[in-house]
């Protein structure tokens, strides 16, 4: 769970903070407050930990330098208001957040403060917080943290949840609000999801969410169908203490009845020993049943945690220990093989389900056989994945060897179609030669045609392909044009489908028949040509029998376009197969002409790779790219070493920060506007 780190007032004399500081204070702080309503209100959470974090870093620091902006700022701000519907309690006792630590040098900087060094550290689960209060030994309310003052009424959802016991037993105080985690334990968050998918409904994007999403029901009911766990971990308001310790503590919990991560905590002393905690924790992070992100760091002594207390928001006496948001350590379980619409065999990495990021991966991508031979991985070792750019999870190295680790062997024939694989010399790709039978290469073709870049026809999906491939209904891109003459009445009898889909999936293939050059030349799926060649040949020719006509040096002539691919474009458009499938598919599609376009020479931004970032006023991102493309400019996707300049415009992120860090030039609007009518 998100929570606001450290803050320490700086004494003596205060600045005063300019102009563009209180700005940038202020929109982080709307930021914040958004997010925090999506993730504590909503359990939509807009953006993942990292971002959330790193805005939140940035606000603690303008405050830290500015303390005048602390009082209301991050510093002080604790989760999310009650939400419309829910009835609100005060907390007797604060509920707070932990200051969250990433990296040992900040665990130092906590620990070398501490006068007693005899720590406990438990697991960081990740769920929701829960205070259930108890009177005389019978649950009488349960709350959210809320606002960390206000908590909104859950009491009869929790009474649903088996590891919340209604009742106490043992030796317990008259008075005391036990707190803790409800979360959703894997097999049970991809079970809830599986039937979700089978009905229709809405799936949830993690176990966090699913655990939030259920807790917080205005119906009992729909909390009680839901399979959730519990832990109970810390406390609030009390009538008498009789632990000393918080490693004694857990075992009044059990003796209640509340579950505990006792088999997962640890007693440490040192540094060193936190940081072993740390990482044998990592690596066993898979094989423990439910998503954890870290670990809570605490000063075991109960009575030296009431003397160190507080700051606005967090404990002086415990930190979490986050783990990297983006990557982790899981079982590589098998290596299956895919085979994509080219044909080629990529190795598929089947993993134990891990959250990384906030997203539940059980898959990664191995690429080909020479990377599964670099990583040196094999079946049942303990493997290190992350999301590249926090989206695509992928291997990057082994963590731990399995003795019974299994080497994987790249099959020789095709696993869809049973035909030859072959490799052509020079090339790392393997292939299935079965290019016009094999199921999985038809499949791969027609979901790129239908695809948003390439025909855009809604409705038409991997499924819905499946199903009319399986049939015979489906075997190339023409027979999509006539697929409702031929069989629209024996598609509304199919499960899923009706008079309605039937006739919007009839709307958007006719929507689909009328179509730019450059959409055709990526739906068609040319070797080595996508989205921005695509454009760049529609602009360079302007028609397409100017491009299935065009020989090699012609091609090669156009800025962008190299020897291998006008090679592979002069073959695709030579085959006889190809040009039969694109003879029949023009009998049902108009191909829109493309203006031809020669940059001028004389153009500032002539051959300059340029990045677009942020919101423009006066134009859309496609409209921009438009002008800077005509004008002879190679508009890119990311930030590197070799971008000229970055168009930023109002809320720029990363790309910006990038630029500014590898002294990219940077324009704004004004030096787009300065562009265009220099050239008019």
């Amino acid at each position: 769970m998100r929570k606001i780190g450290d803050f320490s007032i700086i004494t003596g004399m205060s600045k005063t903070p300019d102009l563009f500081t209180l700005a940038e204070h202020a929109d982080l702080l709307k930021k914040l407050n958004e997010w925090d309503i999506a993730y504590h209100q909503n359990d939509a959470p807009v953006v993942d930990d990292a971002t959330y974090d790193a805005a939140k870093s940035r606000a603690l620091a303008i405050e830290s330098e500015y303390p005048e902006l602390a009082k209301n700022g991050a510093s002080t701000h604790v989760g999310a208001a009650v939400a419309a519907g829910f009835k609100s309690y005060p907390h007797t006792v604060p509920m707070l957040s932990i200051s969250d630590v990433f990296n040992q040098g900040e665990v130092a900087d906590w620990f070398d403060k501490l006068a007693d060094k005899n720590l406990f550290i438990e697991l960081k689960v990740d769920g929701v917080s829960f205070a259930a209060r108890y009177e005389h030994g019978r649950l009488v309310r349960g709350l959210t943290r809320g606002s960390g003052v206000l908590g909104e009424d859950i009491t009869e959802n929790l009474r649903t949840i088996a590891d919340i016991p209604q009742t106490l037993t043992g030796d317990f105080p008259d008075v005391i609000e036990v707190r803790g985690e409800v979360y959703m334990r894997r097999a049970d968050f991809i079970a809830l999801n599986a039937v979700a998918t089978e009905n229709g409904d809405k799936v949830f994007a993690n176990p966090r969410n699913a655990a939030a999403g259920s807790l917080r029901q205005l119906n009992p009911a729909v909390t009680a169908a839901r399979r959730l766990s519990a832990f109970g971990y810390t406390y609030g308001d009390l009538s008498a203490r009789t632990w000393q310790t918080q490693s004694e503590y857990f075992d009044k919990l059990e003796s209640w009845g509340f579950k505990t991560t006792r088999p997962w905590a640890h007693h440490v002393n040192t540094l060193a020993g936190i940081q072993d905690v740390y990482n044998q924790t990592m690596l066993i992070r898979d094989e423990i049943p439910f998503d954890i992100d870290g670990l809570v760091i605490k000063v075991n002594d109960v009575a030296l945690q009431e003397k160190m207390g507080a700051r606005a928001n967090s404990p002086r006496w415990e930190v979490a220990y986050k783990f990297p948001a983006a990557r982790a350590i899981t079982t590589l379980r098998d290596i299956t093989v895919q085979v994509g619409r080219t044909g080629v065999l990529t190795p598929v990495a089947e993993l134990e389900p891990i959250n990384i990021g906030g997203v539940l991966v059980s898959r990664a991508t191995l690429h080909n056989a020479d990377e599964i031979a670099r990583l040196g991985v094999k079946i049942g070792d303990k493997i290190i994945v992350q999301r590249a750019g926090d989206v695509i999870p992928q291997i990057v190295g082994v963590a731990e060897s399995a003795p019974d680790a299994r080497e994987f062997v790249f099959p020789d024939v095709c696993p869809v179609c049973g035909a030859a694989v072959v490799q052509e010399q020079g090339q790392v790709a393997r292939r299935c030669v079965n290019s016009l039978g094999c199921p999985a290469q038809r499949i791969g073709e027609l979901e790129h045609f239908v695809s948003r870049k390439g025909f855009d026809i809604d409705g038409l999906g991997t499924r819905q392909l499946e199903l009319f491939i399986s049939r015979g209904w489906i075997s190339s891109p023409a027979d999509i044009f006539t697929l409702i003459a031929r069989h629209g009445d024996a598609i509304k009898n199919l499960d899923g489908f009706g008079d309605k889909s039937v006739a919007n999936l009839d709307a958007a293939i006719a929507r689909a028949r009328d179509i730019d050059l450059h959409r055709f030349l990526f739906a068609i799926g040319v070797p080595e040509v996508g989205e921005v060649t695509s454009k760049i040949l529609s602009h360079a020719f302007g028609n397409l029998d100017a491009i299935r006509n065009a020989p090699a040096w012609k091609l090669k002539q156009v800025d962008g376009i190299g020897d291998v691919m006008a090679d592979e474009i002069v073959s695709f458009f030579a085959d006889d197969h190809n040009a039969r499938v694109l003879d029949d598919l023009l009998t049902h599609v108009r191909v829109r002409e493309s203006e031809t376009v020669a940059a001028p020479v004389d153009s500032p931004v002539a051959g300059k790779k340029i990045v677009l970032t942020g919101t423009l006023a006066n134009y859309t991102r496609d409209a921009a790219r438009e002008i800077l493309e005509r004008m002879g400019a190679r508009v890119q996707g990311s930030v590197s070493a070799k971008t000229d300049i970055v168009l930023a415009g109002a809320d720029a992120g990363s790309k910006l920060a990038r630029a500014t860090e590898l002294g990219i030039t940077i324009w704004g609007e004004d030096d787009l506007e300065k562009l265009i009518n220099s050239a008019q």
